[in-house]
């Protein structure tokens, strides 16, 4: 064998070796936790032999606690680009099978480096993150390691989409880069995150906690927010990852992909010229709303169980790609609250970083009274979403369908804060308050003074509610720029969204805001 053979036959053996990480004991001890090897995780997220790794011999470089008499080729992270759909992407997946996926300095640099790439190409980035945290050998220049990431994620932020996949521990500092991309996605039962954990809780606060309460999944998708997404199984948070990606550019400077559809534009649907009771305290489901106007009932709704009051996610409309914030009167009768106005105005954010117009379904009676509102600082938090939604210059679609009362009428991508077109059901009510509570200002005292109050009260309420129960009020001042059959949505806002196409607006030049945090 020539000498040039043997060096490629070696090579070939230490590919083989790097590909198996730690070693096939720890392989085989990942399966038994119902958990895939990094490389399987790519391997399912990534159009089949797209893949392209690098620095699969890398090795971390420290000598303390005899350290340098082990290591592994990769050092625990599997890093490249591949194609999802045929689209290209930066992918790494920490391995937990090599020092339990702990990072290192060398770790740290692999990651950096396709974030940089992902940075200079204009392509998405996805992490999977399943990690033991820093390699406490390595002190400092691990905690360096992740601080060099964070940077990284705070420079991309809003520039390329970043996605992170928690498919197993990700605890301590290492939280802060899964909290710093766009979209999280959790796997129940297998995965968690907490700065930290049960042990020092229970020393520090004297709490009893299990990991899973402290920061599994199901805590982060519906009590933190943290999570936008929690799965059965890590199969299905990757068809996640590869849904998402569908109604996403590539970056900042583009749009997203328009998708063939066969449905329609002018299908019209008659269940919703009476989907609104009569009564306006009884509620409707939002969600049939939104799955009659999208292109073919398809919805990828993100948050699902953090403040469900308030619905956001992705669909199309004739292929393009929108963001839908839509109130769910099902839910605390579709109020605004901290979290609802916290977890809207972060997606209306990203729309507007990428180019995806927001389409707005309007049904609110108001922010959520009360102490604890008022001292969490729903002030603030709900002047994040009349922020998100000024600044925005993405086209902004509004349709009003029943109650918009108050501040939550501004709020919600009203034509004061540039929505570009606004429409409302015959059945929209828009006023500064519902009717009881404008009675009580207005003639209280008069109510109070009568031989009859509830007949005086009732008489005061209907002429109230002649005057603006209805959407003719605000259309009168140009503040709603028609008024829309219920069934025709669907067309009119097509229509819209073609119109705003070569939508071009700037804000005012400015290092950045100040957003109200």
């Amino acid at each position: 064998m020539s000498q040039q053979l043997e060096q490629v036959k070696a090579l070939t053996q230490l590919r083989e070796k790097a590909r198996l990480g730690g070693g096939q004991k720890r392989i085989d001890s990942q399966h038994q936790k119902g958990k895939f090897t990094a490389r399987e995780r790519l391997g399912m997220l990534l159009d089949e032999g797209s893949f392209e790794e690098y620095d699969m011999f890398v090795t971390h470089r420290c000598t303390n606690f005899g350290m340098e008499k082990e290591t592994f080729l990769g050092d625990g992270v599997v890093t490249g680009y591949g194609t999802i759909e045929g689209r290209l992407v930066y992918v790494f997946a920490q391995d937990f099978t090599v020092f339990g996926g702990s990072l290192s300095e060398s770790f740290a640099m692999k990651i950096c480096k396709v974030m940089d790439q992902a940075m200079k190409m204009g392509a998405p980035v996805i992490g999977i993150n399943d990690s033991g945290g820093a390699r406490i050998q390595e002190g400092v220049n691990a905690l360096a390691g992740y601080a060099e990431i964070f940077q990284r994620n705070i420079l991309a932020s809003g520039v390329i989409p970043q996605i992170s996949g928690i498919f197993g521990p990700c605890a301590g500092g290492a939280v802060y880069s899964p909290a710093l991309t766009d979209f999280n996605i959790m796997t129940k039962g297998t995965s968690y995150m907490f700065l930290t954990g049960p042990k020092v809780v229970k020393t520090v606060t004297g709490e009893d906690v299990t990991q899973e309460q402290l920061g599994g999944a199901s805590v982060h998708a519906s009590k933190s927010g943290v999570a936008h997404f929690a799965v059965d199984n890590e199969e299905d948070g990757i068809r996640v990852i590869r849904d998402l990606l569908s109604y996403l550019p590539q970056n900042n400077l583009e749009e997203a992909p328009a998708l063939h559809t066969n449905d329609p534009i002018d299908r019209l649907d008659d269940s919703l010229n009476e989907i609104i009771p009569d009564s306006p305290n009884k509620p409707y489901d939002m969600y049939e709303v939104i799955g009659s106007i999208v292109d073919d009932g398809k919805f990828l709704e993100v948050h699902k169980d953090y403040a469900p009051n308030i619905i956001v996610g992705f669909a199309h409309f004739n292929g393009t790609s929108v963001g839908i914030v839509a109130n769910q009167p099902k839910v605390l009768a579709g109020v605004l609250d901290i979290n609802s106005s916290r977890k809207a105005a972060r997606f209306v954010r990203f729309c507007d970083a990428f180019n995806i117009p927001l389409v707005t379904l309007v049904d609110v009676p108001g922010f959520l009274p009360g102490t604890q509102q008022e001292y969490g600082g729903i002030i603030l938090h709900g002047a994040k979403l009349l922020y998100a939604y000024g600044e925005a210059t993405v086209p902004k679609v509004t349709v009003t369908l029943r109650k918009s009362y108050g501040g939550a009428y501004c709020v919600m991508s009203s034509k004061h804060l540039r929505g570009d077109i606004n429409y409302a059901w015959p059945t929209a009510e828009i006023a500064v308050m519902g009717p009881s509570g404008a009675i009580e200002v207005l003639y209280g005292k008069e109510v109070a003074a009568s031989e009859n109050p509830v007949a005086l009260a009732a008489q005061k309420e209907k002429e109230y509610r002649d005057a603006f129960a209805n959407p003719y009020n605000a259309a009168r001042y140009g503040y709603i720029d028609d008024v829309i059959e219920p069934r025709n949505t669907r067309f009119r806002i097509i229509r819209a969204l073609q119109q705003l196409a070569t939508k071009k607006v700037t804000n005012p030049a400015k290092k950045h805001d100040n957003l109200p945090l």
